[in-house]
């Protein structure tokens, strides 16, 4: 076993029923690696999730195991860092948040050139056009709300601005969260959005919480009567019951795509190129949908009380603008909010 698998990650190979029935397919014109292979992947996924996209991927591929190592985004990029610093990056692949840190890893030559199969069949606004990476989801960030305490949603982000929100909205960190640091960068880049709308946003003294988990608990528990989240924690909350709803404002939509990629340094290329087909084929992302997830193709429906795509505005900004801006706006948002 090689140095970059000296790691010691949590192993995830608890099976589901969705992985058995709906997943023994995922790939049909997948073939067995020739020879036992153990790759290493670094998410931001939840862990109970990641480990179902395991299993899922093990049913057709027994022979690749898959160790993981789950953290924020901003901590997985400081754990990436320091290892390029000492070496060479000390994983296989990375399933994590946000096209702008992949854009930056294209960039400083860290990814390996690889298009899935079915490549064709995807969103082509998630597929990176040199190669490099590809969504695997479109998690939208929306306005959640307590249906308790809110009986007149709001339904744009400028509405967040009015003076009776005051003290009453949670939002992520975007040190920890990927996802918050995308939208800092895409909501700074908005005409219509930009730093005046961060700055009577600010005004209302939002609770800048760790990451996107407990702004939507915050919500469902009424601790905050108005969350911005991404939008599958709500939902799922909502499923099971908690007095919480969203919007997806009207002016629309910033997303993350969750994009995979395969680090150039990886000695494992046949097995995490099988493993990043799983992520976008058929059954993958059938098992996406399952975990509430918005696809990124439009052949496996979409979640429980999900709005079909064509219902959703969704802001689709110039990635080399966002990947550039994205650490500036990161540390305005900082010295607004925090």
């Amino acid at each position: 076993m090689s140095l970059r698998k000296s790691l010691a990650p949590v192993a995830a190979f608890a099976l589901i029923g969705i992985a058995l029935t709906g997943c023994g397919a995922a790939a049909d014109a997948s073939t067995a690696i020739a020879n036992e292979a153990t790759i290493t992947l670094y998410t931001s996924e939840p862990q109970e999730k990641i480990d179902a996209v395991v299993s899922a991927f093990n049913v057709d591929h027994p022979e690749i195991t898959v160790e993981v190592f789950r953290a924020g985004t901003g901590d997985l990029t400081a754990r990436i860092e320091s290892e390029r610093v000492s070496g060479d990056v000390q994983a296989d692949i990375l399933l994590a948040a946000d096209a702008g840190t992949f854009e930056r890893y294209k960039t400083d030559d860290l990814l390996l050139a690889y298009s899935p199969a079915d490549v064709e069949s995807l969103d082509q606004d998630v597929v990176d056009p040199d190669g490099f990476y590809v969504g695997t989801r479109i998690i939208p960030t929306v306005i959640a709300y307590n249906t308790n305490l809110v009986t007149a949603p709001p339904t744009s982000w400028q509405d967040l601005t009015d003076a009776s929100y005051a003290g009453t909205i949670t939002m992520p960190n975007p040190d920890v969260s990927g996802a918050a640091a995308y939208n800092a960068a895409v909501w700074s880049d908005s005409a219509e959005l930009g730093d005046t709308w961060l700055q009577e946003l600010a005004a209302n003294q939002p609770i800048i919480a760790e990451s996107n988990g407990p702004v939507s608990q915050a919500v469902a528990s009424g601790t905050s009567s108005v969350g911005i989240v991404v939008d599958y924690l709500a939902r799922e909350l909502k499923s099971a019951g908690s007095p919480i709803d969203l919007v997806y404002p009207s002016e629309g939509v910033p997303y993350v795509s969750q994009p995979v990629g395969i680090f150039a340094s990886t000695d494992e290329q046949a097995a995490s190129e099988a493993f990043v087909d799983f992520l976008v084929s058929e059954a993958g992302q059938t098992l996406a949908v399952s975990q509430s997830y918005l696809p990124v193709r439009s052949d496996v429906g979409t979640p429980d009380g999900a709005p079909s795509m064509d219902d959703i505005t969704i802001i689709t900004p110039d990635l080399t603008v966002i990947s550039e801006i994205q650490a500036a706006a990161v540390a305005r948002f900082n010295e607004l909010f925090q």
